[in-house]
């Protein structure tokens, strides 16, 4: 691609995001019409004082005009009381249409992210989706309900500042805008330097808040391995890095704004010496320079917040490149038109040469990999790390959509199903079980939101948590913590199972959910797995014996790949890789 047509690219780019970003005020017309009228009124009303002043010099005063005097003063009270009711107007429309359009803005971030797959949390730090959601949002907030208002309000108070002075002395016009080729140079440098500068320190921030939202999850680990040093020094680093590059927009801000300072004591000064020599010629009058002098102000004063603006612009954009680059980021499975939601599951679970990669290019985590899974069968997955065995459950559950091949749900390929509807009918007990903030009812109900107390109780009496809950002071209602952090790690889990069982999933899938759980819990858990396995389809990944025996099918996998298929018994007998493995544990239970 050639510059020229990188930078048309960029261009059309940047003109399709500022087209998206007014799409968001489009609800909100009948208050942006009441926000321009009255940023019309509030200009003009802020237009009229220096004419005023000056006709108050040449038609009252030096005409010894008592009643000119009194009406161009009322009129100048009138203008200033104006431009007062009008500016609390619009600057009461400009918050309110930016907090509704920030909420509109992060709400719809937010649901395209709750629409992504799960690859797409693997690939990008919880921290710098923070960030997008948080600092970049409000940056192009401050664009959108700021920025708009003051580009029209200055480019009218510009427009009417030329033409009042044209009218009132042309001469003294030119040499005011004598000034504007140096003011031209000086914002066309300043523009040059910040755009980079601005990108900058989004990127900075986004660092910190990734870094910050890292640590603060891993803080038990960073204490156990003594580590607060380490991540203090990273922060120390990301936080001179951020600095670095603020400092660099603050310089640029230094230089700038002083220098269209200069330049309008400059102005005002030619306006004095020359103004001041026409009237001494008796060319105009005393009036005449006292509203340029007033309208000089006026003058850069657009100029300057314009500017000012651009630097505004230069950041909301570069939250918008950010927040964009997050929306146009696809979802890698989306339903297609024609899924449909799926009828009761009977639970019948078919691979059909079924290979896959979490990278393209990479390693296969499962190889032309082919399974029948009977409804109501309970198969317990082993191998080694590694093996692919949560790789299965993965898939199962279309948190990822195989690279060839196909799962099957009861004859049907999952893509035929809409996503929703489908894991809606899925119960899944992760290694580790996340809970929410909340109370340990909330976090049961968490599947079926309009459960009955009875029937959360009932749940998690199934799986012997009843006795640890009526120890709690509030039981049930007892506030769980961020991350479940006021429970041990067996109690979270007994949370989690209960919460599947209350979810009465057609297909049930066990990653490893009892590894975290003592023996006498597991065992609990597994005699009220008995009833709830009961007409289920089951897939269990596990490393206790128990379990495994318990299953009616044992798969063996090895790098992606079925090795081996039966029950405990025929597995043992063929003394092949389930049995050396099963010698393993059992050398390490005793």
């Amino acid at each position: 691609m050639s510059p020229r047509e990188e930078r048309r690219a960029i261009t059309a780019g940047r003109g399709r995001k500022i087209r998206w970003t007014l799409g968001l005020l489009r609800p909100y017309r009948a208050r942006i019409f009441f926000m321009a009228l009255a940023v019309i009124i509030s200009t003009a009303s802020a237009l009229a004082p220096p004419y005023l002043a000056g006709r108050a010099i040449d038609a009252g005063i030096e005409a010894d005009n008592l009643t000119a005097l009194n009406v161009t003063v009322a009129l100048f009270v009138i203008a200033i009381a104006a431009n007062a009711v009008t500016s609390w107007l619009q600057t009461w429309l400009v918050g309110w249409i930016g907090i509704r359009v920030l909420q509109d803005l992060r709400e719809q971030v937010f649901k395209h992210v709750q629409r992504m797959s799960i690859g797409f949390f693997n690939r990008n730090r919880p921290g710098t989706l923070i960030s997008r959601m948080t600092n970049d949002i409000e940056a192009l907030n401050q664009l959108i309900s700021e920025g708009i208002v003051t580009l029209f309000a200055n480019m009218l108070t510009l427009v009417g500042v030329v033409a009042i002075m044209l009218l009132l002395d042309w001469r003294l016009a030119l040499v005011t805008f004598a000034v504007l080729p140096l003011l031209l140079v000086t914002s066309l440098v300043f523009r040059r330097y910040s755009a980079g500068a601005f990108r900058e320190t989004r990127e900075r921030i986004a660092e910190i808040t990734a870094h910050l939202q890292e640590t603060l999850s891993g803080v038990r680990v960073v204490r156990a391995f003594a580590q607060e040093e380490r991540h203090i020094t990273k922060m120390t680093e990301l936080n001179e890095a951020n600095r670095r590059a603020n400092m660099t927009t603050v310089y640029l801000n230094a230089s700038y704004f002083p220098a269209t300072e200069l330049l309008t004591a400059i102005g005002t000064a030619a306006i004095l010496l020359f103004g001041g020599w026409q009237v001494i010629e008796g060319n105009i009058m005393v009036g005449v320079v006292i509203s340029f002098i007033g309208y000089l102000q006026l003058f850069f004063d657009p100029i300057q917040q314009l500017s000012q603006l651009y630097a505004t612009y230069q950041q909301g954009m570069a939250a918008l490149d950010k927040i964009f680059t997050l929306l146009d980021t696809e979802a890698e499975i989306v339903d297609s038109p024609e899924a449909i939601d799926p009828p009761p599951l009977e639970g019948r679970i078919t691979f059909d040469q079924v290979s896959f990669s979490y990278e393209d290019g990479g390693p296969w985590a499962t190889r032309d990999l082919s399974l029948e899974v009977s409804p109501g069968e309970t198969i317990a997955l082993v191998g080694s790390t590694g093996a692919g065995k949560s790789t299965l459950a993965k898939l199962i559950t279309r948190f990822h959509d195989p690279q060839q091949g196909r799962i099957l749900i009861d004859g049907r390929p999952l893509s035929d199903y809409r996503q929703r509807s489908l894991r809606g009918q899925m119960g899944i007990v992760p290694q580790e079980g996340f809970l929410f903030s909340g109370s340990i009812a909330e976090n049961i109900a968490f599947g079926r939101p309009e459960a009955s107390i009875e029937d959360i109780a009932a749940a998690a009496d199934a799986v012997g948590a009843t006795p640890f809950i009526e120890r709690l002071s509030d039981g049930l209602e007892t506030e769980v913590g961020e991350r479940g952090v006021q429970l041990s790690s067996g109690q979270r889990q007994l949370v989690a199972f209960a919460r599947v069982i209350l979810a009465e999933p057609r297909i049930l899938i066990l990653d490893e959910a009892t590894s975290a759980v003592d023996t006498r819990t597991e065992k609990v858990i597994e005699r009220a797995l008995d009833e709830v396995l009961e007409g289920r389809t089951a897939v269990v990944i596990a490393h206790r014996l128990s379990t495994i025996r318990r299953a009616d099918r044992i798969v063996v996998l090895d790098q992606g790949r079925i090795i081996e298929s039966g029950s405990h018994d025929e597995l043992l007998a063929a003394g092949g890789r389930y049995a050396s493995l099963y010698g393993s544990w059992t050398s390490a239970v005793s």
